[in-house]
């Protein structure tokens, strides 16, 4: 039992959002492992709600494109709302991760104009080789999202018990 546990601290140790990928595609079939493992999450009367969309190659690009497209214009939208305000630890948290993040890549505080282009990033996967979309039908509501962040949480720990860095997203 301890082996486990120890198995399962070390991936939860070696887990980080990444954001910054290689292009080098991952396999169909280490692909269809972290599937198959993240599937085994325990859900909401076992609903498992949650759809998984795998993209790559020209269709990643061509979403890319249109994310960038929409973000130029300032068009893009959530279907969960941004918390109104983050206060006390939160923000604290929030900022120490946004200082970090900036820090890293050379990015000083007021520099909107590279901090527009790192939030760009973001809709180009971090230049990702995949993207896994999480869907689940409105109809489910709230059940639905957080039985897909359960699902999430599984696909991202199954990716780095296979060596594949991810980084959850909702821009």
């Amino acid at each position: 039992m301890m082996d486990e546990k120890k198995a399962l601290d070390n991936i939860l140790d070696r887990r980080f959002s990444c954001r910054s990928f290689t292009n080098k595609p991952v396999s169909r079939k280490i692909i269809e492992d972290i599937l198959s493992t993240a599937q085994k999450i325990p859900s909401w009367c076992n609903a498992q709600p949650w759809a998984v969309t795998i993209c790559s190659g020209k269709i990643l690009n061509n979403l890319s494109n249109k994310l960038l497209e929409a973000a130029d214009k300032g068009k893009t939208n959530s279907d969960i709302p941004f918390p109104v305000k983050y206060e006390g630890i939160y923000r604290e948290r929030r900022k120490e991760c946004g200082l970090q993040l900036y820090n890293s890549i050379g990015i000083e505080k007021g520099d909107h104009h590279k901090a527009k282009l790192q939030m760009h990033e973001n809709f180009k996967f971090f230049g990702a080789p995949h993207t896994a979309i999480i869907t689940s039908e409105k109809l489910l509501g709230e059940y639905g999202m957080i039985d897909c962040g359960a699902y999430i949480t599984a696909f991202t720990l199954a990716a780095a018990a296979q060596n594949i860095n991810t980084i959850p997203q909702a821009a």
